[in-house]
Formats: structure tokens, C-alpha cells, sequence
């Protein structure tokens, strides 16, 4: 294999050259990012940018000497338009081709908008153009913000537009944000941050329109309510950019379908983070990003699916001046208890079992002790991954 292109300049993307090069990938490096920017980080983007904490600078998730290391041919500001498998091409939008023996996609996922024209004030907060752009607003005085989505990058933005001294008005469609990941007695315990924090929070009713001729200036909710609004911060959810991929022959279903080694149905293409859907599940977090690259690089260079990737889910999110922690698999069913600390006192830590056996953990301002229950729980459900495949046809 003399070239690999990562497309994607993204965290699963930057991982992904890192690995090929740690991995012995000695030949020709190409990576393309669709922003202009070099990889940077985005959990900050909803907390410490956001709130003039933390300076473009700070987000870099790599130095010069590393980028030096890499050996890599960076082409930023490009999106790729499409595959050609037969040709061994990666096609670029401004025209320009990018022959390759194997393809790492890294393309990531887009802040999923609201129908309708746009108005002014209207806001999602995906990449550092979206941060940028609502933090000139939120700095240019007080605001009336609403927050559509009580997710984690709604919460986590509402909480910093609270913090700035905003009034904020979270509204979430389903009876209790964060209901599917926490289950119905966390995600109540989780909600009531909001109303601690300063800000109000209308669940179970979803919205109707956005309100103004240029610039917003209300919310409609689907029970006939008007919320007035400065500002519209959009968090519900994210759509994989697979819009690329489109006639390129790959499985595309909420993302690229992959094994659970990160390889997709061409050979010597592997697909990580975002955009990937990895054995029947893709996951937008950060450990994700991280951890899927080295299984997919590995299988990527040895020709075949060598290894699979099944990491313990894990997820971590900072509002109103706490952090809340999650690891394992709940299902509905799960009983929870809280063994160390109280919910009352906003610090504690919680257990979710089945059949007496500890599924996930949930920890409120309980780092050292949910930390040594993750790590349990990933003793518990290791596995050997390592198997054996037929070899693939090649590219």
C-alpha cells in the first residue's frame, strides 16, 4: 500500500494518521478536511470557547512538531464529492483527484437544522464557525436565548448562556432530556441541574415554527406558546456526512456500515467515528473517535479484518458546574441505586443492574470512584478479538 487517504480532518481523523504512521504506514499521507481549519477539539466549543475561556489556540489537537512528524499532505477547505472504487479515486470538489490504495473516511456528522427559511439568530453549534458566530452574539449584551433540544450540547450551551448572565429557556420534546441514555429516575435528577443553574426548562412538547421576517424574535411551541427569542440555539442531534458516498457502491444506513472491525463492504476502505456505524451502533463521542482508529488502521494495512472494537460506551458532559459521567449498557428495565453520595446533595454516584449484575454507572461529581467502576465494568466485558477472516478481494 503506497497511499492512504484520510477524508476527514476530524478527531477520528487525525487518530486515524496518527495510528498509520505508529502502525509502520511509511508511504504517502494524504488528508482532507472540508473546513479550513486544522483538527481541533470540539467538546470545548459549548463550554470554555463559548464562554471567552478558552481561545482558538487552546482547541488545537496538534503542534507543529507533530504535523511535522506526520508527513502528511493536508488539503484544507476541500469536501470530497465522491468515491470511485474501481479507480482507486477520492474526488474532490474543486476538481482535483486524489489516487489511493486505501481510504480512511472520517467525515463526521452535521448539526441537523429545523425546516424553513433562516433568520437571523438562529444558531447550531457544531463546528468552530458555528462557536465563533454565537459567541459574537452572546457577547454583545443580554439576550433572550432558546435552547431546542435538552441534549448534551444543549444543555451544555444553555448552561454557558446562563453562566453569561442570559436568560435561557431550554425546550425539550420528549417528557425528560437525556431520557434514553439515563433512563427515567436519572434523567429527572439530571433535568433538575437546569432549574439549579438558572435556567427553565419546558419538556415534553416539541416546536412548532421560529417567529420573525429576517431575524428571529420568538418560538412557537406545538401546544400553541409563544417563547420570545434572541437567539436560537439548535441542538437536536447530528445527520452523518455520507452525502459523498452516494453511488459509490457502500452500505450507507445512519452512517457507513462497517463490521465491527471498522471495514466496510470495499476493500481496503474503514470508516471511524461519526460517520461510522460500527457493528450496528454508531456513537457520537469522543472515546469513539479515539479508540475505533487503531482496530480500523490495523485492519486497514493488514489487508483483512484482523480485529474488532466493541469499547466500553462512556460519555461525559459539563453543565451548571457539574460533571456527570456515564459508562456501560442500560436497558430499559435497569434498576438504579445510588450507592455513594445523595442526590439531594448533587454529588453521587449510582449503579444500574440487571439480574444482579452492574450494567452502567451513573456519577454526579464522583470522578475517583465512577472511574474505578468503569473500569470494572470493562474487565467484565472483556473479550479476545482477535479472529479470523477470509482474505478480501483487492481494491
Amino acid at each position: 500500500m503506497r497511499t492512504v487517504t484520510v477524508v476527514g480532518a476530524s478527531l477520528a481523523g487525525l487518530y486515524a494518521a496518527r495510528e498509520l504512521r505508529a502502525q509502520g504506514f511509511d508511504g504517502r499521507l494524504v488528508i482532507v478536511g472540508e473546513e479550513p481549519h486544522r483538527p481541533y477539539d470540539r467538546p470545548p466549543l459549548s463550554k470554555d470557547f463559548l464562554l471567552g475561556k478558552a481561545g482558538e489556540d487552546q482547541l488545537a489537537l496538534s503542534d507543529v512538531d507533530e504535523t511535522l512528524e506526520l508527513g502528511a499532505e493536508w488539503m484544507f477547505g476541500v469536501r470530497a464529492r465522491g468515491l470511485d472504487a474501481r479507480g482507486r479515486t477520492v474526488l474532490l470538489e474543486d476538481g482535483r483527484t486524489v489516487s489511493t490504495d486505501g481510504v480512511v473516511i472520517a467525515t463526521g456528522a452535521s448539526a441537523r437544522r429545523l425546516p424553513g427559511p433562516g433568520l437571523t439568530g438562529v444558531h447550531t453549534l457544531r463546528t468552530l464557525d458555528d462557536a465563533r458566530s454565537l459567541r459574537a452574539e452572546l457577547l454583545d449584551g443580554p439576550r433572550r436565548v432558546v435552547v431546542i433540544g435538552g441534549g448534551f450540547i444543549g444543555a451544555e450551551t444553555a448552561s454557558s448562556c446562563a453562566a453569561l448572565g442570559h436568560s435561557v429557556t431550554v425546550v425539550e420534546a420528549a417528557p425528560l432530556p437525556l431520557l434514553p441514555q439515563l433512563g427515567p429516575e436519572m434523567a429527572a435528577v439530571c433535568a433538575g441541574l437546569h432549574a439549579r443553574g438558572g435556567a427553565e426548562l419546558v419538556a415534553g412538547v416539541g416546536v412548532a415554527a421560529l417567529h420573525g421576517d429576517s431575524a428571529v424574535h420568538g418560538v412557537e411551541l406545538a401546544d400553541g406558546r409563544v417563547l420570545p427569542a434572541d437567539v436560537v440555539v439548535v441542538g437536536i442531534g447530528a445527520v452523518p456526512n455520507t452525502g459523498w458516498l452516494a453511488g459509490s457502491t457502500l452500505a450507507l444506513h445512519d452512517g457507513v456500515l462497517c463490521d465491527d472491525g471498522c471495514v466496510t463492504a470495499l476493500p481496503q476502505v474503514v470508516a471511524v467515528g461519526d460517520v461510522a456505524r460500527v457493528g450496528g451502533a454508531r456513537a457520537e463521542h469522543w472515546t469513539s473517535a479515539t479508540a475505533q482508529p487503531r482496530v480500523a488502521v490495523r485492519n486497514l494495512l493488514a489487508g483483512r479484518a484482523v480485529e474488532t472494537v466493541r469499547p466500553l460506551p462512556y460519555f461525559w458532559s459539563d453543565q451548571y458546574g457539574s460533571r456527570i459521567q456515564f459508562a456501560g449498557r442500560r436497558k430499559d428495565g435497569d434498576l438504579v441505586r445510588v450507592v455513594e453520595g445523595a442526590v439531594e446533595d448533587g454529588s453521587f454516584l449510582a449503579l444500574y443492574e440487571r439480574a444482579g449484575v452492574t450494567t452502567a454507572a451513573l456519577a454526579v461529581d464522583r470522578p475517583r470512584p465512577f472511574t474505578r467502576v468503569r473500569r470494572e465494568l470493562a474487565r467484565a466485558e472483556a473479550r479476545p478479538v482477535v479472529q479470523s477472516v477470509a482474505e478480501p478481494v483487492a481494491l
